[in-house]
């Protein structure tokens, strides 16, 4: 059920941390991979990478480093010279190149680094493990290009890497990248950036100010069947933690990173979200009143995918409210969840520059028992793409104190669609209206919803067939006429109904599906009718 709390400190320190996460898939996107290595002179006095001594590693000696590092009150990693970096802004950041010749062969994938800059001025440290071995890379201003009268050159001399990617073959694009706090993000199977994962969320979407704990060190190591193993050790606050997370880019399918996260607690956490995701979403069709933009759509994400312990498939459309609302979906030991893009149709976005119909979809699976929790959803009222106002993550039941830990292990597929087998049909589109019917009065306290479904168990259905719509609203909540036709020319049904909510309602959630001889057809329709679309209506 949605809780509603005003967040303002929250919002704005949020805003920043999307802001530079946007920041963050530009220059994943582009300017390192922008440079031409003809065109880059040779780097001097560095030809490779440097690396420290040598010194013994294991994941399960990163994980007693974390538990150490939690038994001790927290010590943020200092920022030096943060006049220079408030310097190397948007613009200077895009004049920092890589030099290709100077990346770091992990077997046979090679890593590059970003420079540090304003958005992200904590360095981490880069270690190249091999054989139980790890050495750390040695910073040099020798790794970059840049202009003569680049900020970045009055940096000292060991100002450190603020995040790597990984790189493909060709060396012209990467697949995956680390940079800013513990977000990470990857291309999916369609080789365009768009939301992104994060190590750990905490008290997200609340009153208190979001933590936002930060991977400090990498550890990258070679791994089974051509993937690369990254370790990280994760501070903040009120956490520390050792990840393991074996990474693998299969091209045509995606990305699949195996993660298991070991988690080390000074302090209670009032929410705890685990493999959090975090994306954006302005307007679509059931919202495009909110936005006088020439493109049908924009977002990154259309919807929250779940399937429960107990096998049920649902789907909510994702909302821009007029606050931020938490809805929390309760379960045990989930099979999977994700953040979706499942409208790939072009002619909805009509935007060839940034390919919103390509963005990837990644979904959660759990690949160790989860037990009772919550897939929560946080939605956040944005009047601009350029801000991620979407979360989801997992929300254990078992609040954490000072001294606990906890492992959680999953997998993250980053991919078109997600690996979920289903036979039932699925949603293609929600809308919703004035209510009442076309060419006479209309209802003024009536909201018309209009959901489509399409898949194999539709497939071949006419109107005879006993096709009936299950609609289900919070009591006070009339739900009128509800009916279901196939729509013409297409495999599509359609199912719709009018709702009418009392005066002061805050938000109806709804949920709703197809059926035939009392067997559902589709997955499980979960909408949620906010009061700013309500009052737009009447």
């Amino acid at each position: 059920m949605p809780t509603v709390r005003p967040t303002a400190y929250r919002l704005l320190t949020s805003a920043l941390f999307a802001a530079a996460s946007c920041f963050a898939a530009v220059l994943a996107a582009a300017p390192f991979a922008a440079a031409d290595p003809a065109s880059v002179p040779p780097a001097p006095g560095l030809s490779a990478p440097e690396l420290g001594a040598p010194k013994a590693f294991s994941f399960d000696m990163l994980a007693s480093r974390a538990a150490a590092l939690a038994a001790r009150p927290y010590a943020p990693t200092p920022v030096h010279q943060p006049d220079v970096l408030e310097k190397i802004d948007y613009d200077a950041h895009w004049k920092i190149f890589f030099r290709p010749e100077t990346s770091l062969m992990i077997g046979d994938t090679a890593a590059q680094f970003f420079h540090l800059g304003t958005y992200f001025r904590q360095p981490v440290k880069i270690f190249a493990v091999e054989d139980g071995t790890a050495r750390e890379l040695v910073y040099s201003t020798g790794y970059f290009d840049m202009p003569e009268d680049s900020p970045a050159h009055a940096l000292q001399p060991d100002a450190g890497f603020a995040g790597f990617r990984l790189m493909r073959p060709d060396m012209k694009t990467d697949w995956i990248s680390f940079l800013g706090a513990a977000y990470f993000r990857s291309d999916g199977a369609l080789k365009q950036y768009g939301l992104s994962a994060r190590g750990i969320a905490l008290d997200t979407g609340m009153s208190v100010p979001e933590e936002f704990p930060r991977f400090t060190e990498f550890y990258l190591e070679p791994g089974p069947d051509g993937r690369t193993i990254v370790n990280a050790l994760l501070d903040g606050p009120s956490v520390a933690g050792a990840y393991r997370m074996v990474l693998g880019d299969h091209p045509g399918q995606g990305q699949i990173m195996d993660i298991t996260a070991r988690l080390f607690f000074r302090a209670p956490v009032e929410r705890l979200g685990i493999a959090p995701l975090t994306s954006m979403f302005w307007y679509s069709e059931s919202n495009r009143f909110q936005s006088a933009d020439w493109r049908p759509e924009v977002h990154d994400t259309d919807g929250l995918m779940i399937e429960t312990g107990a096998g049920e498939h649902i789907w909510r459309p994702l909302n821009n409210p007029d606050r931020v609302v938490t809805s929390s979906y309760f379960d045990r030991d989930i099979k999977g969840f994700g953040l979706i893009q499942r409208d790939r149709d072009f002619e909805n976005y009509q935007d060839d520059g940034v390919f919103y119909d390509k963005r990837p979809a990644v979904w959660v699976e759990p690949t160790s028992p989860w037990g009772a929790g919550a897939v929560q959803l946080i939605e956040i009222p944005t009047d601009d793409e350029i801000f991620d106002n979407i979360v989801a993550f997992w929300n254990p039941e078992t609040k954490p104190q000072a001294g606990d830990e906890m492992t959680f292990s999953y997998r993250l597929h980053w991919t078109a669609t997600p690996p979920v087998e289903m036979k039932l049909a699925h949603t293609v589109a929600t809308r919703i209206g004035n209510g009442g019917v076309p060419g006479q009065p209309r209802p003024k306290d009536q909201i018309k919803v209009v959901v489509d479904f399409e898949g194999p168990a539709l497939k071949g259905l006419n109107r005879k067939d006993g096709i009936l719509p299950k609609v289900s609203a919070p009591q006070g909540v009339v739900i009128i006429n509800p009916f279901v036709l196939p729509v013409v020319d297409t495999d599509r049904w359609r199912m719709v109904f009018d709702l009418k909510a009392p005066p002061g309602t805050e938000t109806v959630d709804l949920r709703a599906y197809l059926t035939r001889d009392g067997k559902p057809l589709t997955e499980t329709w979960l909408g949620q009718i906010h009061p700013d679309q309500i009052d737009r209506l009447r």
